[in-house]
């Protein structure tokens, strides 16, 4: 229980505007210093000042990752008061103009993303990415029955979904980049390939039915969502009962330079936290392990994620 003292504080801390609307956005999801100066037009300062005394009384929390701090809404004592306050304002001018820019935000980070893949697109498959791994695909494709209906979710250079349809009945490949799938077409056109399919969407908003595939993959795509989480559930979705999800992606790493030259939003995943994710979305009987290492500095290190939906 909290004491006088505290509770007065947090009720001071929660008469002011502008921790409001930083509450209200939060209440959406984690959010960054520098995001949320951005949706409300603050600067630094003041938002920090702000995230601070939030803090101090318990409302918010934070985490480092890099030199980047993230923000978000904290359990405790308080939570009931802070959500009836946030349902009674929720139609407010000021609540509905932040939401406004919460999704102008992601609109723009998708659109930056899909602008640099389209200008890779020509020569992706040349790059030195991190995680690219033979190694690791071949180990999680050696415990696949090969002819199935496969869904390659964030194709990237193609390699693996070209290699997925010498095998399969059929291969429907997702990405968000036009030019990425168009540079697939013409490869598969190359080599004689048939049964590709290419659908231009984010894996996080799949335009296909439920239980259409029967193998769903994800190869060094998921560090790239916007919401790793809710790439799962739709994976999950689009799978038939039993199907199999394979995820190869990042150990979690220090790299800060992937953000802004790869355009990735996550910094890999610990093996904790990749299970955790796959059995959040659903899928059963879930094993993560160490599949590869990067033979070139930073020596990135790929994990292997296999799940069944139930």
């Amino acid at each position: 229980m909290q004491s006088i003292a505290e509770t007065t504080r947090c009720l001071k801390a929660l008469g002011d505007e502008t921790r409001l609307r930083i509450l209200h956005l939060l209440s959406q999801g984690e959010l960054s210093v520098s995001e949320l100066m951005e949706i409300l037009n603050l600067g630094q300062s003041r938002t920090s000042t702000h995230l601070n005394l939030l803090k101090e009384v318990g409302l918010v929390k934070d985490r480092r990752a890099g030199r980047r701090s993230f923000y978000s809404l904290a359990p405790g004592a308080a939570q009931g008061l802070l959500e009836e306050i946030l349902a009674d304002q929720e139609g407010s001018p000021e609540f509905v103009a932040d939401l406004a820019g919460l999704e102008a935000l992601a609109r723009r980070r998708r659109e930056e993303a899909r602008s640099y893949f389209d200008r890779v697109a020509a020569t992706f498959g040349e790059q030195a990415l991190p995680g690219r791994t033979w190694e690791g695909f071949a180990r999680a494709a050696l415990r696949l029955v090969p002819r199935a209906r496969y869904v390659d979710l964030g194709v990237g250079d193609g390699l693996l979904t070209l290699l997925l349809a010498e095998v399969a009945e059929e291969v429907t490949a997702v990405d968000h980049s036009a030019e990425m799938l168009s540079a697939l077409r013409a490869r598969a056109k190359r080599r004689g390939i048939e049964n590709i399919v290419t659908t231009q969407a984010p894996i996080e908003e799949l335009p296909h039915a439920d239980a259409s595939f029967d193998v769903a993959l994800l190869s060094q795509a998921l560090h790239h969502a916007d919401t790793p989480s809710k790439a799962l559930h739709e994976a999950q979705r689009v799978l038939v009962p039993g199907g199999r999800l394979i995820v190869l992606d990042l150990l979690a790493h220090g790299e800060e330079w992937v953000r802004e030259q790869l355009h990735d939003r996550h910094l890999g995943f610990t093996e904790a936290a990749l299970e955790e994710l796959l059995e959040d979305a659903g899928f059963t009987s879930v094993k993560v392990e160490r599949a590869a290492r990067d033979p070139q500095p930073p020596h990135f290190m790929t994990l292997l994620a296999i799940g069944t939906k139930a």
